[in-house]
């Protein structure tokens, strides 16, 4: 059997680079991958860009999403041709829930107080990387700040159908010094999923800071998916 295919979705303030670390491996290692480039203009026309990729690899596939980008795989995840989920550092929202509700469950994190916010669109500010990605050296965390993707205003109380988690096998790395999405909500979503859970040691974006850990997890997916 050939291995699953491994489709990224990233989160705000970010690209598909932000997966930069991780997929030249997983393609070294005969994977077909795909990182979705949603604008952060709409959650649906997010969740839309991510199943497109859906259509440009060959199932079975590992859908993998950071930070709101687990909000999208949560809702794009549904599609029959994603076989299993990883989540790092994400958010997971229920039926009943926003990106931004399931925040407001958990106390506000300190990235919140380095936006800016022009012309509908929320910003990082450079004051803000240490508690985005304050874990990388200097260099890199220019390049996050550099190539930083800008959300309209009202993203996260966006809403659409879809809750992948409930029927598809979940992976979770959770980074305990995250203070982007607080870790006890990373905690909580991870055991609501009854996901298998990774911790590390790592700010906001471990797939950066500590990508052998990442690319860890979605070889257990990925393993798992092909034993199925």
């Amino acid at each position: 059997m050939s291995k699953p295919s491994i489709v990224f979705a990233h989160g705000l303030w970010a690209d598909g680079s932000c997966f930069g670390k991780l997929i030249p491996k997983l393609q070294a290692e005969g994977h077909e991958v795909m990182a979705s480039q949603h604008g952060l203009d709409s959650l649906a026309t997010d969740v839309a860009a991510v199943t497109a990729c859906l259509g440009r690899v060959p199932g079975p596939v590992v859908l993998v999403g950071h930070s709101y980008g687990g909000t999208l795989i949560t809702h794009a995840g549904t599609d029959p041709r994603v076989a299993a989920l990883v989540y790092i550092a994400a958010l997971a929202p229920d039926a009943d829930e926003t990106s931004q509700s399931q925040l407001a469950k958990f106390p506000t994190t300190e990235v919140f107080s380095h936006l800016d916010a022009p012309q509908g669109r929320i910003w990082l500010k450079p004051s803000g990387l240490k508690y985005f990605a304050g874990d990388l050296p200097e260099s890199e965390q220019k390049l996050v700040y550099a190539t930083q993707g800008a959300p309209v205003a009202d993203l996260f109380n966006q809403k659409v159908d879809g809750t992948a988690w409930k029927s598809k096998p979940s992976w979770y790395v959770l980074a305990t010094q995250d203070q982007t999405v607080h870790p006890d909500l990373q905690r909580s979503v991870s055991k609501r999923m009854n996901a298998t859970v990774t911790e590390v040691t790592s700010s906001h974006v471990p797939m950066l800071s500590k990508p052998d850990v990442v690319l860890d997890v979605i070889r257990k997916a990925a393993s798992a998916v092909s034993k199925s």
